[in-house]
């Protein structure tokens, strides 16, 4: 049985850290469901696509509609192995939800898997699963990462961090490296038939 990962999303999630994590992770043999507070399996939460331009901070532009593939009063976290938090403007509303943060304090408090990337340690702060811990994600989250009890640590977009069983980025140029670090926390190895038979 594959494992079975959820990913919290909101309306104006980014669409890089949504879209490509979801499609990823199914590619390598997993389950993933996407939910977001108040819809329901079927219907879409609208992107937003953060650009690094060489402003002072990133560019906001509309990105694609993505189809949710679970409904999120039905999430039992019980069921899942892992989880996933985008980030983009979704983590900054939806860590409002109580129901949000008991969900993410169960894979926390369970030892499970969870993976972050840039603004997505708001939702992990605001549910209080970051003290003790490093985490890197978007530099402006930095204050939050710290008061909430963690070491911040500060690295470059295209990087990852691994504390433990939790995997964060500052943003979507990670993915490669943040993708394959989490799936080395779950415990699955990929081999290629080439170098297998080298």
């Amino acid at each position: 049985m594959p494992a079975k990962i959820l990913m919290l999303v909101g309306d104006f999630v980014e669409d890089y850290e949504v879209m490509v994590p979801f499609q990823a992770l199914q590619a390598v043999g997993l389950e993933v469901h996407a939910v977001c507070p108040g819809k329901k399996r079927g219907q879409s939460v609208r992107t937003a696509v953060h650009d690094f331009e060489g402003d002072q901070t990133y560019s906001e532009k509309p990105g694609h509609n993505f189809a949710l593939n679970a409904s999120f009063d039905d999430v039992e976290p019980e069921a899942y192995d892992a989880l996933v938090v985008p980030g983009g403007r979704a983590p900054e509303y939806i860590r409002l939800n109580p129901r949000v943060l008991e969900i993410v304090r169960h894979f926390n408090d369970a030892g499970k898997p969870i993976a972050a990337i840039c603004h997505g340690v708001q939702l992990l702060a605001a549910a209080g699963v970051l003290r003790g811990k490093e985490a890197t994600g978007y530099p402006a989250c930095g204050p939050e990462v710290t008061a909430a009890g963690a070491t911040f640590i500060d690295l470059p977009a295209d990087r990852a961090h691994v504390h433990g069983k939790l995997v964060t980025s500052p943003a979507w140029p990670g993915h490669p490296e943040w993708l394959a670090r989490f799936i080395e926390v779950l415990g699955i190895e990929i081999t290629h038939p080439a170098l297998v038979n080298a």
